[in-house]
């Protein structure tokens, strides 16, 4: 990712790596802004908005400057629910450069989502997987897609969305902690088997389960970005041994993060009591995590991975974890949502969850205000956060 200034900006489609900190002791950290004093639910009349309440047909609808048609319309299709009053602190901003409309419900159905963003000028996106067939629909009214995500690439073709004109946003080091701590989350139960433990004691077995003590181990990160820093940060102050791969990180960098480098993917996972990925997904990531990587890593070794699941080769890692000798924790799949005769679902203790590492208040309050960001610089004729 380079990024200059708020109004000239590009931006990546994974987690690019954060400016290192002074030491580990202070991890790169996301940009953040205070929320604003007013929101934007209280109307105003330098700002008005309206709540349209659900129907049988439609959900409670909220609008901005709704008399306003001389601006041009923005439109949300759905909104994750945590996300609704986040997003309000932050509608003023759109104060005389555009309009809005938000449909306060979570569907993630392709013609519904075609309906709702039938009048748009431009889209905020939090999770629709568009098809070329849609950017093509899309692309007869709409100038920008603004994603509320880094990893757009995985949601959208941007090549296919270039040639049909639209442009793509999306939205920088956000989540960066909140996926961190997911990832360390996921490695204490690996180790620890809490909520099995919290299972068995519910139905009355006293007897326990033995876990792996994290101080002391190997953990191998792939992927020393934003987020990978942030993990080995935190592995570091729990005493873990912290090694990683990543192909554009300098050996002073390596060295302000405490981390070990090592050479290759196979060398680094071989050797490792704990792995756990963060490499974005680009065209050049796109299956980099070969089956030879996946089947250098011992068995008893925790796998974790909340980055991309396109990063490992297809059926690699599904191939490993169908043997059971590796324990693993996921958060992203190949297909979202996971379909319900996923081999992966009958893998005994293989802990899955549906791409929720990012979701936390912290992570909602950056989100929002760079994917309203996205927006009113698109319409000021300002670069904020393009995807080229």
């Amino acid at each position: 990712m380079q990024q200059t200034t708020p109004t000239e900006t590009t931006s990546s489609t994974g987690d690019a790596s954060a400016p290192a900190p002074a030491s580990a002791s202070a991890p790169a950290t996301a940009p953040t802004s205070p929320a604003p004093a007013s929101l934007a639910s209280r109307s105003t009349p330098d700002f008005p908005t309206r709540t349209i309440p659900a129907t049988a047909t439609s959900p409670v609808i909220f609008e901005t400057q709704p008399d306003r048609t001389d601006l041009p319309l923005v439109v949300m299709p759905y909104v994750v629910e945590g996300m609704i009053e986040p997003f309000k602190q932050w509608f003023p901003m759109l104060k005389d450069v555009a309009r809005l409309r938000m449909y306060e419900d979570y569907t993630l159905d392709p013609a519904e989502f075609l309906t709702r963003a039938a009048d748009a000028d431009a889209l905020m996106d939090i999770g629709m997987h568009i098809s070329d067939d849609m950017l093509e629909q899309l692309a007869t009214h709409v100038k920008c897609i603004a994603f509320g995500g880094t990893g757009v690439a995985s949601y959208i073709d941007l090549d296919r969305a270039k040639q049909v004109g639209l442009r793509v946003c999306n939205i920088v080091h956000y989540g960066d902690h909140a996926v961190a701590e997911f990832a360390i989350a996921l490695m204490f139960e690996l180790a620890r088997h809490v909520g099995e433990l919290d299972t068995q004691l519910r139905e009355g077995n006293w007897s326990g389960m033995d876990g792996m003590q994290l101080y002391g181990k190997k953990l191998a990160i792939i992927g020393l970005g934003g987020i990978g820093k942030v993990v080995a940060h935190i592995a570091n102050g729990l005493g873990m041994q912290v090694l990683a791969w990543n192909s554009h990180t300098s050996p002073e960098d390596f060295a302000a993060e405490n981390v070990t480098p090592v050479d290759s993917m196979e060398e680094l996972v071989a050797q490792a009591d704990v792995v756990s990925i963060h490499m974005p997904l680009f065209d050049s990531t796109r299956g980099i995590i070969t089956k030879q990587v996946i089947d250098a890593i011992r068995p008893g070794t925790l796998f974790i991975n909340t980055a991309r699941a396109e990063v490992i080769e297809p059926g690699a890692l599904e191939a490993r974890l169908l043997k059971g000798d590796v324990p693993a924790a996921l958060d992203v799949f190949e297909q979202e949502p996971l379909p319900k005769d996923s081999p992966l679902l009958t893998i005994p203790g293989l802990i899955l969850t549906p791409h929720v590492a990012w979701r936390t208040d912290g992570a909602y309050h950056e989100l929002t205000r760079q994917v309203v960001q996205d927006i009113v610089s698109f319409f000021k004729g300002e670069r904020f956060n393009v995807v080229d």
